[in-house]
């Protein structure tokens, strides 16, 4: 059965109601809306690609049917709560030459975002007894977000690269994971994701196991070649995908990142 048959998608213009910094590179911002939008929002996959729509001048209105006026930007919610009718989407703070990090760094209450999604109920994992979760800074929202859904039965590795240790968070999980926190200051020159993972022991084609990446273009690459070709999972039992390109601006990548993902 369809279980987004009942939800509809959400074009809707919200507001700031709070900013909260979690970390000195990680904002959360709490955004208000109609009720029955986020009553729908509620329904949806925690975790899962939406689309945010950039004012380019905060002093100016957003205007939905303008695309002049805003900048579009892939993030995910973290959260709904249908008594306060608010969301929740976490940013990650690398300087205000990127518009969604200027836009959340400087954000204050009552500035407004344009808010996109489409129905989705899917789980962002299949059931598995072991998993692989690999990412930087970008994809703590979606790991938090398995983190959060995973049985107490699980176990695995969640391994995430961020600027510094000030940066580390807390995340909830009922499994057996073992985190692991790597910090690297600039990202956009490299990445010691792929020597960690190479470092580790890995479950065997025997066991249940899923991998879940989501980080730079070239570390999602490396990280693909290993896990498919040199330790031989299955295109069922990894999920890989580039949530940027250093040195490219998201809207000027998306072919080659979806170019490299099709290549699974």
């Amino acid at each position: 059965m369809n279980n987004t048959i009942n939800q509809k998608p959400v074009r809707e213009i919200m507001t700031v109601a709070h900013k909260q910094m979690i970390t000195p590179h990680y904002i959360r911002i709490y955004l208000t809306g109609q009720a029955d939008t986020i009553a729908n929002i509620a329904t949806m996959t925690v975790g899962a690609n939406n689309k945010v729509l950039i004012p380019v001048d905060k002093a100016q209105p957003i205007d939905l049917n303008d695309n002049t006026t805003f900048v579009v930007r892939t993030y995910t919610h973290r959260g709904a709560d249908v008594a306060k009718q608010q969301i929740w989407i976490d940013f990650v703070a690398h300087g205000d030459e990127a518009p969604a990090s200027g836009w959340a760094t400087h954000a204050e209450v009552g500035d407004e975002i344009g808010i996109l999604m489409k129905p989705k109920t899917k789980a962002l994992c299949p059931d598995a007894d072991n998993f692989l979760l690999i990412g930087d800074a970008t994809a703590i929202p979606v790991l938090g977000s398995i983190l959060e859904t995973l049985p107490a039965s699980a176990t695995g590795q969640c391994i995430i690269e961020v600027h510094g240790v000030e940066d580390e968070q807390e995340l909830s999980t009922a499994a057996n994971i073992t985190m692991t926190w790597l910090h690297n200051p600039d990202p956009t020159q490299g990445s010691q994701l792929i020597d960690t993972v190479k470092s580790l022991d890995l479950p065997t084609a025997e066991q249940s196991r899923f991998a879940y990446i989501a980080n730079e273009f070239s570390s999602v690459k490396a990280l693909r070649h290993y896990l498919k070709v040199e330790q031989q999972w299955s295109k069922d039992e990894l999920y890989a995908f580039s949530y940027w390109k250093a040195g490219v601006a998201e809207d000027q990548s998306v072919s080659d990142r979806q170019a490299e993902k099709n290549n699974e």
